[in-house]
């Protein structure tokens, strides 16, 4: 395996009865066909001999995932090793785990179960997958920054400053529609929806977000796309419509035959977005921040990602330093924080915070759902707090039963002060935003 660059993730899609590979998706230099075959050979031992394998390391430092979805197919995920230095093999397990996931739902998002499950002609699927890649492809480079949904399966939000006009524009939008399914995103993450839309399954939501993203990279102002939801209507197409509003914010429902593409373009989208034109344009100005200029966070917060588990919705952000003093030590850039937070957000649910159960949707997921470990279970307690000390940051992790709070702190902070930092971070949030 030591043919994969340090930190590159390939990913390869097999049928799971016979093998006949269906595509191959990251890294610039490929596995051989020959490591493939080898890879579903394994397996395939294995489930001969009752044994379940779902991951292994290799001597250079490599992961390997495996999974099968429906008898059907086979997902195999490697990764070159060194994503996020030493000492977080766990950590990479968790992340090929949730990329196999995330890649099964993308494909039946894109082409419905039907035609996954239902292999009549393997050339033809071929190229119908080829429709997927741009999703996939998002989703094994993990580089868009503030974007964390693909890892806790949480949407990613945007707390506008104008909440109630831009919630009472999204319903009235919808329902002209014929839907009752309506978001609009800013910045790639969601700013306002119907209730019904956030009543879809977590990683549906997640995905449809990610699917937006790819569209709105497209160049065109509208578009009329067939989806299928993984969890709710795996073999039933539904219309995506979305319209782009302004650079940065997009529109989209969900609804079946009616309207027509172009009646929702020229009747409905100038009627109800166009007096929300600075209304939209203060969402804009939120940014990265995610939070609006009511929330005041203390300076000691390098980022955070904050995550209500009733809604299931999350809002994160970097915070840059301009105030560093020139004795203190460095801060990690920017990019380094977003790793060091998903590193921590993957070190607290391995060890200490319970994942949701609204993670894993099927039975299948469920069985494998080994992500926390043994040790978790035989705690008389559900641990609320975790603390973790590096050579670059210190972490602390906070849980109650409706928000889990992850931050960032400077090394120069003291270790007895965090606890502080954390709940009277959540609680300023939360009293401003009600989020």
């Amino acid at each position: 395996m030591m043919m994969l660059q340090d930190g590159s993730t390939q990913l390869i899609c097999l049928t799971a009865s016979s093998g006949v590979p269906l595509f191959t998706r990251g890294a610039s230099k490929q596995l051989p066909f020959s490591v493939i075959g080898s890879l579903n050979g394994v397996h395939m031992f294995g489930s001969g001999q009752g044994v379940a394998l779902s991951c292994c390391e290799t001597e250079g430092g490599g992961k390997v995932a495996w999974r099968v979805f429906q008898d059907s197919v086979m997902l195999i995920a490697v990764s070159g090793g060194g994503r996020h230095g030493a000492g977080s093999s766990k950590e990479e397990e968790v992340h090929l785990q949730r990329l196999l996931e995330n890649v099964w739902n993308c494909m039946v998002l894109v082409l419905g179960q039907d035609e996954l499950t239902n292999m009549r002609n393997v050339e033809r699927l071929k190229r119908d997958l080829r429709s997927c890649f741009s999703i996939i492809d998002q989703l094994l480079e993990d580089r868009q920054e503030g974007i964390l949904g693909n890892l806790t399966h949480c949407t990613d939000s945007l707390i506008p400053p104008n909440t109630t006009v831009i919630q009472e524009a999204v319903d009235s939008f919808a329902k002209a529609a014929d839907s009752e399914f309506g978001c609009l995103i800013v910045h790639g993450r969601i700013a306002a929806a119907t209730e019904k839309w956030w009543r879809l399954a977590p990683q549906e939501v997640v995905l449809l977000s990610a699917l937006v993203r790819t569209l709105s990279g497209s160049g065109s102002a509208s578009c009329d796309y067939p989806v299928f939801l993984p969890q709710g209507s795996p073999t039933v197409a539904h219309r995506l419509l979305r319209f782009h509003l302004l650079p940065g914010a997009d529109v989209c429902v969900l609804c079946g035959p009616t309207p027509s593409l172009h009646r929702a373009e020229t009747e409905l989208v100038g009627r109800f977005w166009s007096p929300l034109v600075e209304t939209l344009r203060d969402c804009l100005a939120v940014g990265e921040r995610c939070l609006p200029g009511s929330v005041s966070l203390r300076p000691d917060v390098l980022a955070l990602l904050l995550i209500n588990r009733e809604t299931r919705r999350s809002v994160s952000c970097v915070r840059t330093s301009t105030n560093h003093p020139p004795c203190a030590p460095l801060l990690p850039s920017k990019a380094r924080c977003w790793e060091l937070l998903k590193l921590f957000y993957i070190f607290s649910i391995k060890h200490y915070f319970m994942q949701e159960e609204t993670l894993c949707v099927t039975p299948e997921e469920r069985a494998h759902k080994t992500n926390t470990e043994d040790f978790v279970h035989g705690f008389s307690h559900q641990p609320i707090h975790c603390y973790l000390v590096t050579e670059e940051c210190k972490s602390y992790g906070l849980q109650t039963p409706q928000h889990q709070l992850f931050l960032l702190i400077p090394l120069s902070v003291p270790t007895f002060a965090l606890r502080t930092v954390a709940t009277q971070t959540l609680s300023d949030i939360v009293a401003a935003t009600g989020f």
